[in-house]
């Protein structure tokens, strides 16, 4: 049985963040979309999701542009 990547609690992820600032648990062995960054290197499930917790206090994304 295949195990999805995104929810393997044994797995070992990154957290991406993106040009609005929102977060993003994203697996380690898959390559990293364009227009994300990653904001913590390989690290377990918990770990990251700390991180997030910690780092994005705010989910409304970033205002950006002439309109902000």
């Amino acid at each position: 049985m295949t195990t999805n990547p995104f929810e393997d609690e044994d797995g070992t992820y990154l957290v991406l963040t993106n040009a609005q600032g929102q977060h993003s648990l994203w697996p380690d062995e898959i390559a990293v979309p364009d227009g994300w960054d990653v904001a913590l290197t390989a690290s377990s499930r918990a770990e990251c999701l700390a991180f997030v917790e910690e780092h994005w206090t705010d989910i409304r994304p970033t205002r950006t542009g002439a309109h902000a």
